[in-house]
């Protein structure tokens, strides 16, 4: 007679716990499944998946949008009519959901991995869900207020798109362990050569990517031509306060060579410095004049603004997060600045010898100098004492009659139109922002010898581009950021670029072929060599172990015998046992 004890032991596996414990709040053994997942949570694999991808979109883009946060909370100020940092909570919120959902998605992976059922758990779901939701409601909401801020997308990817080329292929080299470990547990033939195929379609597609990237900086270094020269955009706002003598005063400092200002004329007709409609944001108006803090900056006289501080909310508001970075005299300095006058900076700009552009304003209905703002403007600059050729003239009303008075002004559009049309207006220098104008505009301009300036650029990404591309000049709220940029971020001859391509895609396509190897040298290695080699029980134990049985020990079964009479049972007990004994605690251990 036989007697026998089945004992199992059990390996402690923390991880596995750790990883459907997170996920799905399977945290015991006999919770986890080795069974296919269900189409349900099939879907919710699938909307994890889609939040994810527009979550990476959506990130992408505010890490690029950074050259425009301003812009942005100044559009916000406009529909608001109050100054706040709108991008703190959009970026604080991004990097929290981001970082969930990533998460999450690396535990989804570790599933697959590891072959075990995806179960997410309805918390998880419900986050997922809001993540999607906020997400979706950004993008939109994004498009209808900041559509155009869009454009920055394809001008980014082509400072970024190599170096993604290379991160996309180490994520999808990286993905031939799932891809992998998933042929080898598929049953059907027909399903592992669909896994290979579609998985080295998109390995391919990733390979031959390159062909469809475009970048300035991949040229021969001797191609490259000066940097673009710099015009202070407001003068040096992130410095001091914008359109102030202190910011023009900055900005000469960082070796500009131009001044940018926002022009409007105020009741009695002086020209004056003021971007807003309205003369809240920057001045305190609203404790001067509180019952006038609504109405339009033109219809304050002179005597007016002057008795307005302008300094004041820069150091309250901080719209840069630079105040901290100031000097003590700096922010005194800061506190008591004026409006300021067209007369003031063409004054200045004169004695320091850089040259001015300025973006005139038309006064609103019913003010009194609407039909003469032109020419208060251009008396202005012809009294002011400096020469011509240092302004930029940018008004577009009565152009004819400006240049018959005063030739020497550089006649400046900010209107794009073919360069012969341009120049048949008599137009020498055309003002853009950067995402109106491509390369080989930009080459087409310089060649009808139009000089063209781009504006705001205040990161040195992209400024690399426009560099590369042969922009003469950039306008910038940033000069001090600018100027300290020597040479572009990156800068590779097409040669170059080639090498590194063809290289990493030959590295990740032999990491590719050793990973399919090792995953499924078993299956491998039963085909070429025929069944007859091996009976079924090897087949199966080579297919589900691929270690050493002392590192596999998720569930091992012994079988002590223990004879009880002096003999050992016949061949038919010994049958009988093999038949149900065997194969019933063989199969109990791999249910488990």
């Amino acid at each position: 007679m036989v007697k026998h004890q089945p004992l199992q032991v059990y390996e402690k596996q923390l991880c596995l716990s750790c990883l459907t414990g997170i996920y799905g709040c399977r945290w015991k053994r006999y919770q986890r499944s080795h069974d296919s997942t269900t189409k349900w949570e099939c879907l919710w694999t699938l909307v994890l998946v889609l939040t994810f991808s527009l979550l990476l979109i959506w990130s992408y883009f505010w890490w690029e949008a950074h050259n425009d946060y301003n812009e942005f909370n100044w559009v916000l100020y406009n529909r608001s009519g109050e100054w706040s940092d709108g991008t703190v909570s959009i970026l604080a919120t991004t990097a929290v959901g981001f970082t969930y959902i990533t998460f999450l998605m690396i535990l989804a992976l570790g599933h697959v991995a590891m072959g075990q059922q995806l179960n997410l758990h309805w918390l998880h779901k419900i986050g997922v869900t809001a993540a999607l939701l906020t997400t979706i409601t950004g993008l939109v909401s994004t498009n209808q207020i900041w559509g155009e801020e869009w454009d920055i997308v394809p001008i980014s990817l082509q400072a970024t798109g190599p170096f993604l080329h290379i991160g996309a292929v180490a994520a999808g080299t990286a993905l031939a362990w799932l891809v992998a470990g998933q042929v080898a547990r598929a049953e059907r033939t027909r399903t592992q050569v669909a896994l290979v195929l579609v998985y080295l379609s998109a390995l391919l597609a990733l390979y031959l990517l390159p062909l469809n990237i475009t970048s300035p900086c991949l040229m021969d270094r001797s191609n490259l031509r000066p940097p673009p020269a710099i015009i202070g955009h407001r003068g040096a706002p992130m410095l001091a306060p914008e359109n102030t003598l202190m910011s023009f005063h900055k900005a000469v400092q960082q070796r500009v060579v131009g001044l940018e200002a926002d022009v409007a004329i105020s009741l009695d007709g002086v020209p004056f410095l003021m971007r807003d409609r309205t003369l809240r944001r920057t001045t305190d108006v609203s404790a001067v004049f509180p019952e006038r803090q609504f109405h339009d900056a033109s219809l304050f006289n002179w005597t007016d603004l002057r008795a307005l501080n302008a300094g004041r909310w820069f150091l309250k508001d901080d719209p840069f997060w630079t105040v901290q970075a100031m000097s003590e005299r700096d922010r005194v300095r800061a506190g008591n600045q004026t409006v300021c006058s067209l007369e003031q900076l063409l004054r200045f700009a004169a004695r320091s010898n850089v040259s001015v552009l300025f973006n005139l304003r038309r006064p609103p209905q019913g003010h009194p100098r609407r039909d003469s703002w032109v020419n208060d403007t251009l008396e202005t600059v012809l009294q002011s004492g400096i020469r011509q050729e240092q302004v930029m003239w940018t008004p577009d009303w009565d152009r004819g009659a400006v240049r018959e008075v005063a030739r020497g002004l550089q006649q400046t559009s900010e209107e794009k139109r073919p360069p012969t049309d341009l120049r048949e207006r008599g137009i020498v220098r055309l003002q853009l922002r950067y995402n109106q104008a491509s390369a080989q505009e930009i080459r087409e301009f310089s060649a009808a010898n139009l000089s063209l300036t781009l504006s705001s650029v205040n990161d040195p990404w992209l400024f690399s581009v426009l560099w590369c591309s042969g922009v003469p000049s950039v306008s910038s709220d940033a000069p001090q950021i600018l100027r300290k940029v020597p040479y572009p971020v990156w800068l590779m001859s097409p040669d170059e670029y080639n090498v590194v391509w063809i290289a990493t895609d030959l590295v990740s396509f032999a990491i590719v072929i050793g990973i399919f190897v090792f995953q499924n040298y078993h299956m491998i290695r039963w085909r070429f060599s025929g069944m007859q080699r091996y009976n079924p029980e090897q087949i199966m134990l080579s297919a589900a172990v691929r270690r050493s049985s002392r590192d596999v020990n998720i569930m091992k079964e012994k079988l002590i015998f223990s004879e009880v009479s002096n003999g050992i049972g016949d061949s038919d007990e010994l049958s009988v046992y093999a038949e149900n004994g065997y194969d019933y605690y063989s199969n109990q251990g791999i249910a488990q």
